[in-house]
C-alpha cells in the first residue's frame, strides 16, 4: 500500500468560496481535490489530507493563532504518519497577506524550509519520500477577502519560477497548479468543486510517476 501526504492549507482542506467571514463550508470529501486523487490513485493507495486553513509556510500568525505555522506542526504531523512514499506539499497562499509582509522571494524561501525539513526529519527506519511541490494557483483577493489579501496579485506572479528553483535545490518535483487551476472570482482565494475536481486528478497522475 502507497501512501501519499497530502500538506496544505484550506485549499487542501476544502474550503468553499466564500461570501463573507461566517460563509464556512467543506467541500465534502470524494469533492476536494485530495478526495479526487484519492480515486484516481485507486486500489493500493492511501491520501492522507493535512490541510487547516489560514496555514502558512514557517509563520505564526499574529491574528488567528501560531498554530497556524506550517514548519511548527510538519515535523508531528510526518511522525504520525511515516512511512510516506510521497509528500504533496501545497502552501504559500496565507503568506501573501500584508499582515505578514513578506515578498515571493521570501515566501518560497519559507517552502524551501520545510522542504529542506523533510530531508532532516525522516528517520533512519524508513526511506525519504517523494516530494511533490505545488505552487499554489495565483491568489488576488476579492470580495470580503479584498483587503485581507491586498497586493496579492502583484506577488503571484513570481511564484512559480520561485518555487521551481526551490524544488530543484532540494531534490523535489514541481507543478505550477496556476497551468490548470484558477481561483473563484467570488473571493479571489479558494477553489470552486470543478478546479478541486481538475487539480486532484492531474495531481494523482503525477504522484504515480514519483512513486
Amino acid at each position: 500500500m502507497k501512501r501519499v501526504l497530502c500538506y496544505g492549507d484550506s485549499n487542501t482542506w476544502g474550503t468553499m468560496p466564500m461570501r463573507s467571514a461566517d460563509d464556512v463550508r467543506r467541500f465534502g470529501p470524494g469533492e476536494r481535490w485530495t478526495g479526487v486523487m484519492a480515486e484516481a490513485l485507486g486500489a493500493g493507495w492511501t491520501v492522507i489530507e493535512e490541510g487547516l486553513p489560514g496555514r502558512t509556510t514557517v509563520h505564526g500568525d499574529p491574528i488567528e493563532g501560531m498554530h497556524l505555522n506550517g514548519r511548527t506542526f510538519l515535523e508531528p504531523c510526518l511522525f504520525s504518519h511515516w512511512p510516506l512514499d510521497v509528500i504533496a506539499l501545497m502552501l504559500g497562499t496565507n503568506d501573501l497577506k500584508p499582515r505578514f509582509s513578506v515578498h515571493a522571494a521570501d515566501i518560497a524561501f519559507g517552502v524551501g524550509a520545510l522542504l529542506l525539513a523533510i530531508r532532516t526529519l525522516t528517520p533512519p527506519w524508513t526511506e525519504t519520500p517523494e516530494v511533490l511541490l505545488i505552487c499554489p494557483p495565483p491568489a488576488v483577493g476579492s470580495g470580503w477577502l479584498t483587503e485581507m489579501f491586498a497586493g496579492a496579485g502583484a506577488k503571484t506572479g513570481a511564484m512559480p519560477a520561485l518555487y521551481e528553483a526551490q524544488a530543484k535545490q532540494y531534490g523535489a518535483a514541481f507543478f505550477d497548479a496556476g497551468t490548470i487551476a484558477a481561483v473563484s472570482p467570488v473571493d479571489g482565494v479558494h477553489l470552486e468543486a470543478d478546479q478541486h475536481r481538475r487539480l486532484g486528478a492531474t495531481l494523482a497522475n503525477r504522484v504515480r510517476q514519483l512513486a
